[in-house]
C-alpha cells in the first residue's frame, strides 16, 4: 500500500514522503521513536502513524488475499508477448535498429547526455511518436510528459507534430480515404491535447507525482508513455543526506518499474551527466550514482563524435551494445545527414 493512500492528515503524509517513506514497507520495522526523529514530530504522533499504517496494512492484505501469488505467466507467454507489442518509433531509423525497434514498453529506459546533446527533443518526439496510430505501426496512445527543468517547448512539440503528420502522408501504406480519416484525428492539435504534462518544481512534489501516477493512468488507459525530463534535476541539489536520497531514489524507481509492468507502458527517464573520478582522470558519466544506474532496464547514452551525435546501447538485459548516429532537425530527431548521404550515393 502506497503512503499517499494512508487515512492520516495530508501534512503527514507529506513529511512521509519526503523523508523517503513512500511504501507501508518502507518504515513497518521502524520504532515509534526512529520515526519521529526522520519527521521531525513527536513520539506519539509517530506512534500513531505507525498504528494506522500497521492497521491499513492488515485491511489491504485481507482484501488482497493470495492474488499476488496467482498469476503465473509462462516465459513463452512472455516472449510472444515481447514480439507482438510494438515499439515507440525515434523517427530514426539507426537509433531503433540498436532499440530492437524502438522504445519498448514494460521498461524502464534511461537516456543521459551532455546538455545540448538533444535529450529534450527525443523526449518531445517519443511523445509526439506514441500516437503514431496502430494501422501505421504505432501504439495509438496518449503521453505524460513530466518537466522538472522548464525545457518542455510547446512551440517545437507543434513542429514535430507537423512534421510527423507530414512522414505519414508520405508513407501512403494506408487507402487514401483511411488516411484522410487518421488525417483529422492526427491533425497537430489534436497530438498536443494528448499530451498530459506536468510541471514539477522540487523533488517533494516529483515524488508525490510519480506516486499519483498509477491513479491518473487508471483514469486515462490509453497513456502509453511516461517521460521524466529530467529525473536528475531536484536530486543535485539541496541534499545533505546522501542516505535519504538513494532512498527516495530508489522508492521512485521502484514506482517506475511497477507503471510500467502494470500498465504495459514505456517509462522514459532523461538523465543528465556529471564528473566522476575513474582511474586517475575525471571522467563524464550519468548523474546520480553507481545504485542509480541499476534501477533501469536500458540505459541509453548520448554524446558528440565530432560534429555528429550518436547513441550508445550502454546497458540492456536484451540488446546487444552499439552505437548508431543520429541527428536533430527542423522536423525532429531524425536518420544523420552523414548517412542519409551515404544511402543517396548507393
Amino acid at each position: 500500500m502506497e503512503v499517499g493512500r494512508l487515512p492520516i492528515s495530508a501534512s503527514q503524509r507529506g513529511k512521509l514522503i519526503a523523508a523517503g517513506y513512500t511504501t507501508l514497507s518502507s518504515f513497518s520495522s521502524l520504532s515509534p521513536s526512529h520515526l519521529a526523529r526522520d519527521l521531525k514530530i513527536s513520539d506519539n504522533e509517530a506512534a500513531e502513524i505507525m498504528r494506522v499504517a500497521s492497521h491499513s496494512h492488515r485491511l489491504d492484505g485481507s482484501a488482497a488475499g493470495c492474488g499476488t501469488v496467482n498469476g503465473a505467466q509462462t516465459a513463452w507467454d512472455m516472449l510472444h508477448e515481447e514480439e507482438m507489442f510494438p515499439r515507440i518509433t525515434t523517427s530514426c531509423m539507426d537509433l531503433d535498429n540498436i532499440l530492437g525497434g524502438g522504445i519498448n514498453c514494460k521498461e524502464v529506459t534511461e537516456i543521459g547526455g551532455v546538455p545540448g546533446i538533444g535529450k529534450t527533443q527525443l523526449g518531445i518526439q517519443l511523445a509526439i511518436n506514441v500516437q503514431i496510430p496502430v494501422d501505421y505501426g504505432g501504439l495509438g496512445g496518449k503521453a505524460i510528459y513530466i518537466d522538472t527543468e522548464g525545457s518542455f517547448m510547446v512551440e517545437r512539440a507543434l513542429q514535430i507534430a507537423e512534421a510527423c503528420i507530414e512522414d505519414m502522408s508520405e508513407c501512403g501504406g494506408l487507402l487514401r480515404k483511411d488516411f484522410q480519416a487518421c488525417q483529422l484525428k492526427m491533425h497537430p492539435n489534436n497530438i498536443l491535447e494528448n499530451i498530459f504534462y506536468f510541471r514539477v518544481c522540487s523533488y517533494t512534489e516529483q515524488i508525490a507525482l510519480i506516486n499519483y501516477l498509477d491513479k491518473f493512468i487508471s483514469e486515462h488507459k490509453d497513456v502509453k508513455i511516461v517521460i521524466v525530463d529530467s529525473v536528475t534535476f531536484h536530486f543535485r541539489q539541496d541534499f545533505d543526506d546522501m542516505a535519504l536520497r538513494t532512498r527516495l531514489l530508489s522508492g521512485m524507481a521502484l514506482k517506475l518499474m511497477k507503471l510500467a509492468k502494470d500498465f504495459s507502458l514505456a517509462v522514459v527517464l532523461l538523465n543528465q551527466v556529471t564528473n566522476k573520478y575513474i582511474d586517475g582522470s575525471f571522467q563524464l558519466t550519468l548523474a546520480l550514482g553507481d545504485s542509480w544506474s541499476h534501477s533501469c532496464t536500458n540505459r541509453v547514452i548520448l554524446y558528440w563524435n565530432g560534429n555528429e551525435r550518436y547513441a550508445y546501447i550502454d546497458k540492456s538485459p536484451s540488446l546487444r551494445s552499439a552505437s548508431a548516429p543520429y541527428s536533430v532537425t527542423s522536423k525532429g530527431i531524425r536518420n544523420s545527414a552523414s548517412n542519409c548521404k551515404r544511402i543517396k550515393m548507393m
